[in-house]
């Protein structure tokens, strides 16, 4: 009864009883929930760290995806896609790397001249000391050279206004065509290869050292290294096939290539490689003051000689000269050597375990011509051994590019040197030494006939010959230079700026001048890109249409000079194709590609779906042609930022998303008739495009960073190498001044007399000297006269006078009194002439003067010397 009742009780309060039910289910999950909560709350750093580690690992493996799968999906494509995008810090980076670019070419370029001006001083003080020309003559090209100091290089202000940059049709029309040729010899080695082939071997080096050079910006960025490398492949596999008969002609012989290559990486560029190489050992060998190595029997006899009688004070009864033979027989030479030969090990193996241990360092260019070098023997020579091989690798990897540096540290920078310092003999001839065992070594060389009293150290060069062996063929082992810097021929087309170069306007004009010289042997084919250009081009311009009219003065007596001068400065060159991006069916099929591209990446990034067909499908909704329009304001305001020589080639930005999708269908079915793309898979070909520009932006975006860091050490090294020129011209000057304060002394030891003019006799021009040509003929000076006997000689008289130039002489001709012709002489043409060996000249076309003896005359008749 009572259940019932109770039963009764609950049926009639069924609605309380639910509520009651629902508060404590509500309170019990309220209990939990806010436990629950309070635990995350206790946990927050935990569990951010979870849900971190989860979106982590979600990302990683769509990249992995992105990356390593052969067809992405388009949702994991989307994803990334921001990662294309220019970021302000993109802008400023490349903008940082275009300046350095700039800075480094100049400088490589003033440095050059720099040091060719220093040489130049170098023979003129050397000649002063001589007492062979005057102190004015030195002082002059001080001058010269301390306007030049610093390596600042001439800049013409109006350049821009009035020569081929000016603002007109024509000229500009110009100058693109030189942008457009530069670009394709650039792009294109096989005409350049051909080119340094066709000149004669001094020219074509010259034309290398600047031209190549400066066409490649001496290799100051990624794009242009890789191009560089191109070309020397280019020309190596050319030379060895056309100009290579036996395979030792690249070991005995110059190949014009391989001097390049050398040149090239022992430049600014590779200098910093050297000093890292070779600079700690090189000076630790120096630095040992006890240090003496001497393997020549004969001078250890004869210093021992000279050590015995200084020491007796008594004469040694020993004969001075001797053979090798005969000085070996003595035991004090025997044991002198001996110890030599031992230093000598021991150096050695330090030198030769700082190069085998340092190959990373060694300039990627190098190793990958050197690969090129050994492939391209083992190509025509197919006989040839691993051994013959390795030796030629050899050959160029030490005896030509490390060999040098360890001889003459200071004549190649790699050790730091004071101004006025230099190397003494025995240091001299320590590194030599060590130099001669490690060629012998490289070469498998052993030490016989004349060398033969160093043989005992022969099985020490064969132990020595399998490391470097080991060494060499690694060397070899490098990617190609498409792997190493992730370019290929399309690169240019999706690069952020326009390679841009420096370049003097006489090397345009002969750039210029040596394609239409050899435009048959280099482009042979009447409708090559390269004999198009030249024909827009026309005829090889002067150095007056480069600068524009006005720029130089029709009056100017030194116009010649002046004009010399000019043709020295540099204007920069934006490079561009020759085809650019057209219209309708002229559209290159690569261009019309990354232009597709551009416009699929706009869509997907505000429409999403699963693949590019049911986006192209699938109409847009208000919303997301709203975010759209808003995505594509915000990129106009960054365009407008941008510097114009950084903005990105953006078409149809401004479109709706609807008529973007319209454009990517057209031109997908006209890719799709080129076979770039297949309806069959969806147009996932394009697709993997986009991811692959994609994985290689970031790859760019460290590419870019490295080069950044690398622009600014070679930038440092050439303000350290300027430096040291600065420094050198420095005690140039101080030897010029004490001379100067010398000669002043001197001079006021003298009573000048004044004469009724007022004017020190000191100061007046020296008296006319007359000679007779026969007087000339018996002094030697004069060596003959063309169509004339020599009894007519007494005919001809000949006057010279001083000028108010110094060094500069007129001289007249006179046959029976009558004044026939007149020329001018300059001491120093005739110095320049007696330096490189010159012994006869002419004068008036026809008079055969004997050089030495002509300058003779004029500082004993003119100088008093």
């Amino acid at each position: 009864m009572a259940y019932k009742s109770r039963r009764q009780t609950f049926i009639d309060n069924t609605p309380s009883i639910a509520k009651i039910q629902a508060w404590f289910r509500m309170i019990i999950a309220r209990r939990n929930y806010l436990s629950r909560l309070q635990y995350f709350r206790d946990h927050k750093n935990e569990i951010v760290k979870i849900q971190s580690l989860l979106r982590a690992s979600k990302a990683r493996d769509d990249y992995k995806t992105l990356v390593g799968s052969e067809n992405p999906p388009l949702t994991v494509i989307r994803k990334f896609v921001y990662l294309l995008d220019q970021s302000d810090l993109d802008f400023q980076e490349e903008l940082e790397v275009a300046r350095l670019r700039g800075e480094v070419v100049t400088k490589i370029r003033g440095n050059q001249q720099l040091e060719k001006d220093l040489n130049l001083m170098d023979i003129k003080i050397g000649l002063l000391v001589k007492n062979r020309i005057t102190l004015e003559d030195v002082i002059s090209h001080r001058t010269k050279l301390n306007k030049k100091k610093g390596g600042e290089m001439q800049v013409l202000n109006n350049i821009d206004n009035q020569g081929i940059k000016s603002l007109s049709k024509e000229r500009r029309k110009t100058l693109e065509t030189y942008q457009q040729l530069f670009y394709l010899l650039q792009t294109k080695p096989s005409y350049l290869a051909k080119l340094i082939f066709q000149m004669p071997q001094n020219k074509s080096t010259k034309f290398m050292d600047t031209v190549i050079f400066t066409l490649y910006n001496y290799a100051s960025n990624q794009r242009e290294e890789y191009l560089l490398l191109k070309l020397f492949k280019t020309a190596l596999e050319e030379e060895i096939k056309s100009k290579v008969d036996q395979v030792q002609d690249i070991v005995t012989g110059n190949p014009t290539v391989i001097k390049m290559v050398v040149n090239f990486n022992r430049g600014a560029r590779g200098q910093n490689t050297l000093r890292q190489l070779l600079a700690p050992v090189v000076k630790e060998i120096m630095d040992d003051k006890s240090l003496i190595i001497n393997t020549n029997p004969v001078e250890v006899y004869k210093a021992w000689v000279n050590q015995l009688e200084t020491q007796t004070g008594e004469a040694s009864n020993l004969p001075y000269d001797v053979t090798t033979e005969q000085a070996l027989t003595y035991p004090e030479v025997q044991n002198k050597l001996e110890a030599s030969m031992e230093n000598l090990r021991r150096v050695t193996d330090k030198v030769l375990n700082s190069i085998i241990s340092s190959l990373d360092l060694l300039p990627y260019g190098l190793r990958y011509i050197a690969k090129v070098l050994k492939n391209s023997i083992h190509e025509k020579f197919p006989d040839a051994t691993e051994d013959e091989l390795l030796k030629i690798v050899g050959n160029l990897l030490y005896y030509r590019y490390m060999n040098p540096t360890i001889v003459a540290p200071d004549g190649f920078d790699i050790i730091d040197m004071t101004a006025g310092g230099q190397i003494n003999s025995d240091q001299r001839r320590n590194l030599g030494s060590v130099a001669k065992v490690l060629q012998h070594a490289a070469s498998n060389k052993l030490f016989e006939g004349e060398n033969e009293h160093l043989s005992s150290t022969n099985n020490y060069l064969s132990e020595t010959y399998q490391k470097f062996r080991k060494y060499f063929k690694e060397a070899c082992d490098v990617p190609e230079p498409e792997e190493k810097f992730n370019m290929d021929k399309y690169t240019d087309v999706v690069t952020v700026s326009k390679p841009v170069i420096y370049i003097s306007i006489e090397e345009i004009i002969s750039t210029h001048s040596l394609l239409l010289e050899h435009r048959e042997a280099i482009a042979p084919e009447k409708h090559d890109l390269l004999n198009e250009l030249l024909e827009l081009l026309g005829e090889v311009p002067n150095v007056e249409s480069f600068l524009g009219e006005g720029a130089i003065d029709p009056n100017d007596p030194n116009k010649a000079n002046t004009l010399s001068q000019l043709s020295k400065i540099e204007i920069s060159l934006s490079l561009t194709s020759k085809y650019d991006l057209g219209d309708g069916e002229t559209i290159d099929s690569q261009r019309l590609m990354i232009k597709t591209k551009k416009l699929i990446i706009d869509v997907i990034r505000n429409q999403p779906g699963s693949t590019l067909t049911e986006i192209l499908e699938t109409p847009a909704t208000t919303q997301q042609e709203t975010d759209h329009a808003t995505d594509m304001v915000s990129r106009a305001i960054k365009d407008s930022k941008t510097p114009e020589e950084m903005q990105q080639m953006v078409e149809d930005a401004q479109l709706p998303i609807e008529q973007k999708k319209r454009k990517i269908q057209r031109n997908l079915r006209t890719l799709e008739q080129m076979g770039l793309v297949s309806s069959k898979n969806k147009y996932q070909d394009i697709l993997n495009e986009i991811a692959k520009d994609i994985r290689n932006q970031r790859v760019y975006r460290k590419l870019r960073k490295a080069e950044l860091a690398k622009l600014q050490q070679t930038l440092k090294a050439l303000n350290e190498k300027a430096t040291f020129y600065e420094e050198q011209i420095n005690y140039y000057d101080t030897y010029i001044k004490t001379c100067l304060d010398n000669l002043k002394r001197k001079n006021s030891r003298r009573s000048i007399k004044v004469d009724g003019k007022g004017e020190p006799k000191g100061m007046r021009r020296a008296k006319p000297v007359k000679y007779s040509a026969a007087k000339l003929h018996e002094k030697g000076v004069l060596l003959g006269i063309d169509d004339l006997q020599t009894n007519q000689f007494k005919n001809i008289l000949f006057d010279i006078t001083s000028t108010e130039d110094v060094g500069i002489f007129d001289v007249k001709s006179k046959f029976l009194g009558v004044e026939m012709e007149k020329v001018q002489l300059n001491i120093q043409d005739l110095l320049e002439m007696q330096y490189e060996g010159v012994a006869v000249m002419k004068m008036f076309d026809k008079v055969k003067v004997n050089v030495n003896l002509l300058i003779y005359l004029l500082n004993k008749k003119f100088y008093g010397k």
